[in-house]
């Protein structure tokens, strides 16, 4: 029996077609250097956790 895909799936699959990134955005690269992708912040190759605006990959 197949399962149904979950509502999750459906929204990222109609937003992806759409031209709409539905990826979760993960640390930007910027001279030797993580960037924030949400405030442009800079920090350390080890950082986890954007110390400027608190923003965290998977979140």
């Amino acid at each position: 029996m197949a399962s149904a895909p979950s509502t999750d799936d459906m929204i990222d699959e109609f937003l992806s077609q759409r031209g709409h990134n539905v990826e979760s955005p993960g640390w930007e690269e910027s001279y030797n250097k993580k960037q924030c992708p949400d405030c442009g912040g800079l920090h350390d190759e080890g950082a986890t956790e954007c110390s400027v605006c608190g923003w965290m990959p998977g979140r």
